[in-house]
């Protein structure tokens, strides 16, 4: 069964059908896919139906969970986190966009702590990771924030929009994970 998470702001639930129109309109920003190397711009029609299809057989498989983040009260779509699990490594990579209306609220930070919790009492994940293209500050600062610590940085990795984009990488151990929690 797919799982809920709560925190004191959000719920983190199953992306629904009925969420494509929101995720077109909030991640077909130009300003939220300018910052993420997947979403791409325009968002055409019938892609975010065909993305959530996706989410179920990737849960099924083991292979990732992805997450509405919406608001407690309004079940309002804010934005999506994902889990990306290589069960070979026993890691995860964890990704994220957030709306534009709601950036600068700590909805990224509120909800990658809960999925740092998830991934490593729930999934017993050995490490968790993510990576930014460096010019997307607050993205960087989120992973700060959430005790990972900064592995290093590949110049010129990625191709964004005729760019060359380098990419930092942030990583988390579970030890590490658990000794911020006991502290």
């Amino acid at each position: 069964m797919y799982p809920e998470l709560k925190t004191r702001r959000l719920l983190l639930r199953k992306f629904q059908r009925s969420d494509a129109p929101q995720v077109q309109a909030l991640a077909g920003a130009r300003s939220v896919a300018r910052s993420t190397l997947l979403i791409p711009h325009p968002y055409e029609d019938g892609l975010a139906e065909a993305w959530i299809d996706t989410h179920q057989s990737n849960f099924d498989a083991g292979t990732g969970l992805i997450f509405a983040l919406c608001g407690l009260k309004s079940d309002e779509l804010i934005g999506a986190m994902d889990l990306t699990i290589s069960t070979e490594f026993n890691h995860a990579e964890i990704g994220y966009w957030i709306g534009e209306p709601y950036w600068g609220n700590g909805y990224a930070t509120e909800a990658a702590e809960t999925m740092l919790t998830y991934g490593f009492t729930e999934l017993n994940l050995n490490k968790i990771f993510a990576h930014y293209m460096t010019d997307n500050h607050a993205s960087g600062r989120i992973m700060q924030k959430i005790g990972m610590e900064h592995e290093g940085t590949m110049k010129q990795h990625v191709l964004k929009w005729g760019e060359y984009k380098d990419i930092a990488w942030y990583g988390i151990l579970s030890e590490s994970w658990r000794d911020r929690q006991s502290r």
